[in-house]
Order: structure tokens, then C-alpha cells, then sequence
């Protein structure tokens, strides 16, 4: 563990990351990455005993079973971290990589090359899965990884975060490449956010009272990765059956995660063919819908939704459904209520398609597929360490391309400007 809680010091926690970072380039970062993943698995009894004492304490405040779901560890998702920290070895080295080179007229080289940020913040909530991802993800991009994650699975980062620096020290690379905010002080959270000079780069990832909270307070630059009110529009020209696969799908799988589907909107002109059986199916599946009064005519067992219902990411077996007249209303619709994360059209109409791609501004816009393919592995990233609803400089799901920076190399014989 990087320092006990109660004595816990952030200042010091960056120095020794910074110290740490500058070792971290040139360093075998593979080998480490090796030595991570078979020390998951190697204490993944532990992790997970460690593990149950947060999902115990949840359940015992009443947390939602989706978000539940979230925190929650097994042998055999502690499997797939350690896979996944192999995967991450096997994608291309990040660093070194030349984007562009020139020759100018007086003889000087110039070399446009990817390096390092250096120290890399990762604020977040709930899932410890995050923790293993952000560290190992921030090493293979050559900077040190200073963690925070919420106090409801401290038991459990507690545990990973030794288990990883011990794994990386004995690849010979400094354990404080990997630092835990050991502490549920959120005034942290906020120091962490004005550590100029200490923290080359923070992003946050979780609800949006905590990216609120980060827009408002950093002072060290962020990548902001917003909350999902995540749409799926039905279209007069869908494949219904296939629409249906595609809603529960999206709804169903996990609904605690940002890329789940939160609102429904029907085109008309399958209301009564399509609504029926679709919602008969989320309702069966636990869904609770909440709906306008055109969609409740043919499923009355919706409750009635109101102004609020369009704007909320439930992370929650819910589900806002409406009823439009045009794919030109449910652009519109999505437009006002949805935050720039994940939004998808069934549709056989290749213009109505190609329409809604074009003028819906998310990070991600699907044409017969579900939202919660927004995602770094599903994209072939490898991994990814959250997903960008901002646009500068990186967007959607971030993976090891998005964390380095770049620098200028410049060689030449003498050359003065005159």
C-alpha cells in the first residue's frame, strides 16, 4: 500500500510518482505488464474476499443492484482483468512513434514524436475493474498512474493497487509508477484537481455530480468523459425483430454502464406493430418504463414519464420510451436531451441512416447495432481508460493512442537564425 490512510499525503504521493514516471519510457513496461497479470490471478482469492466487504457494505445501504453490479468482483472477472492487462501487451508500443517529419530549408530535421504525459490522474467511481485498467494502460503509455477511485471500493483498490505495485517492482520498474489516493477525504479529489505542475493530465470517469464537480474545480488540464443518456431510435422502416434485439440488448445486458440505452424512441408508423412485443419483453426482463401518452395507448402498463424522465441516465433497469413523427423529431429530441455519449438508429433507410449520422453530435452514432459497443475493447483498442464526450483532443472511447502527447525533435549542424 502506498501509505497508511490516516497519514496519507498527496504531496508526496506525486513527488515520488513524478520520480517515478521519468524511469518509465525507456523501462521493459511489458514485462511488468506480464508480471501484473499473473499476480492478479495469483491473489484473485484475496481481491475478491476483499472485494465482498464493499459489496457488503453497499448492499447493507440499499445501492441499487445494477450499481451493485458495477462494484462487484468474481473469480472470473478477475480473470478477464488479468487477460486484459495481456491484451494490453500485445498492442503496439505507444511511444517513440513518429506522426510526421520534415526537412526545412536551412537543413533542419524535425520529427513530430509520441512521448509520455508523465503523471496521469484517474478519478472514478464504483468499478475496480477501472482501477486495474487505468494503471496498467497508463504504464504501457509510459506515464505513472496516481488512482483515485470511490471510498465504496477502497477494500477492494487497496488490495489491487499492492498487488500491482508489487508485481511491476519485481520487473525491476519503481512500485510508485501505480499510487492509490489511499483515502475517502474528497478534498483530495479537489487538491488532486489543482496539482499544476505535479499531474500532467487528470480525467475523471463516473457520474455527472463528479465530472460537474471536476469542470468546475481543475486546474490541471482533463479529458472530460461525460454521462450517457444514451438514445435508440426505432425508424418507420426497421427490421421490428431486429429492433427489439437491439433495445433489450442495449437496456439489459449491464444497465449500470454509461453505453446502456436510456430512452426509446418509436417512429409512429410501427407504434402498433413494434411497441407491444418490445415492451412486453423489457417488462419481462425487469425494466421499468416510463413513457409519453401515445406509447401508454399501446402499453398501459407503462408509468407515465415526465419532463425529467428525457434527461436522466438511470444506470438502472429503466427505460424512458416516446413516440415521434420523424426521424427529423428524434434528431431533434436527442439534440436537447442527450449528452454526446452513445446514440443509435434501426432503420432499412440508408438516407434517413446517413441523416441521422451526419447531424447527431455523440461521440459514437450506430446505424443497426446497440450503444453498448462504445467501447475501447469492442473497437479493437485493446483496453480503454474512459470514453470522451468532449472533443479536444480525444473523443469516444480512449485507448492507448489518447493518453501520450507528443514533443518535437530537432537536429541539425550548427544551424543560427539569422
Amino acid at each position: 500500500m502506498t501509505v497508511l490512510t490516516e497519514t496519507f499525503n498527496l504531496d508526496a504521493c506525486l513527488v515520488n510518482a513524478r520520480r517515478a514516471s521519468r524511469q518509465l519510457a525507456a523501462a521493459d513496461r511489458n514485462g511488468a505488464l506480464y508480471k501484473i497479470a499473473d499476480a492478479l490471478e495469483t491473489h484473485g482469492a484475496e481481491i475478491v474476499r476483499a472485494n465482498a466487504e464493499d459489496v457488503k457494505a453497499e448492499r447493507l445501504k440499499g445501492t441499487k443492484e445494477a450499481l451493485i453490479d458495477r462494484l462487484t468482483l468474481t473469480p472470473e472477472r478477475v480473470e478477464a482483468m488479468a487477460d486484459a492487462v495481456r491484451l494490453v501487451t500485445k498492442l503496439p508500443d505507444p511511444l517513440n512513434r513518429i506522426y510526421e517529419g520534415w526537412t526545412l530549408e536551412n537543413g533542419l530535421r524535425v520529427q513530430k514524436v509520441a512521448v509520455p504525459f508523465g503523471v496521469i490522474g484517474m478519478i472514478y467511481e464504483s468499478r475496480p475493474n477501472v482501477t486495474v485498467d487505468a494503471a496498467t494502460l497508463a504504464l504501457k503509455a509510459g506515464s505513472a498512474a496516481v488512482l483515485r477511485g470511490s471510498s465504496n471500493a477502497l477494500n477492494s483498490n487497496r488490495v489491487l493497487v499492492r498487488v500491482m505495485r508489487e508485481a511491476i517492482q519485481s520487473a525491476d520498474l519503481p512500485k510508485d509508477a501505480i499510487q492509490l489516493v489511499d483515502s475517502p477525504d474528497r478534498e483530495l479529489v479537489t487538491q488532486l484537481l489543482s496539482a499544476r505542475g505535479n499531474v500532467d493530465l487528470v480525467i475523471p470517469r463516473g457520474g455527472e455530480s463528479l465530472i460537474q464537480h471536476v469542470v468546475q474545480n481543475a486546474k490541471v488540464p482533463t479529458i472530460e468523459t461525460g454521462t450517457g443518456n444514451c438514445h435508440i431510435f426505432v425508424d418507420a422502416s426497421a427490421d421490428l425483430q431486429k429492433a427489439k434485439n437491439i433495445i433489450v440488448n442495449a437496456k439489459v445486458q449491464r444497465p449500470g454502464v454509461c453505453n446502456s440505452a436510456e430512452t426509446l424512441l418509436v417512429h409512429k408508423d410501427v407504434v402498433a406493430s413494434f411497441l407491444p412485443d418490445a415492451l412486453g419483453e423489457l417488462s419481462s426482463q425487469g425494466v421499468s418504463l416510463n413513457a409519453d401518452e401515445h406509447t401508454r395507448e399501446h402499453f398501459p402498463d407503462a408509468n407515465v414519464a415526465t419532463e425529467t424522465d428525457w434527461e436522466t441516465e438511470y444506470l438502472d433497469y429503466t427505460l424512458a420510451v416516446k413516440v415521434v413523427d420523424s426521424v427529423d423529431e428524434a434528431i431533434e429530441h436527442i439534440t436537447i436531451y442527450g449528452t454526446q455519449h452513445s446514440e443509435a438508429i434501426v432503420t432499412s433507410d440508408m438516407q434517413n441512416a446517413r441523416k441521422f449520422q451526419q447531424q447527431i453530435d455523440a461521440a459514437a452514432v450506430f446505424v443497426n447495432a446497440s450503444t453498448r459497443f462504445t467501447d475501447g475493447f469492442a473497437f479493437g483498442f485493446g483496453a480503454e481508460i474512459g470514453i470522451s464526450t468532449q472533443k479536444l483532443h480525444a473523443r469516444g472511447p480512449m485507448g492507448l493512442a489518447e493518453i501520450v502527447t507528443y514533443k518535437y525533435l530537432i537536429e541539425g549542424e550548427g544551424q543560427i537564425r539569422d
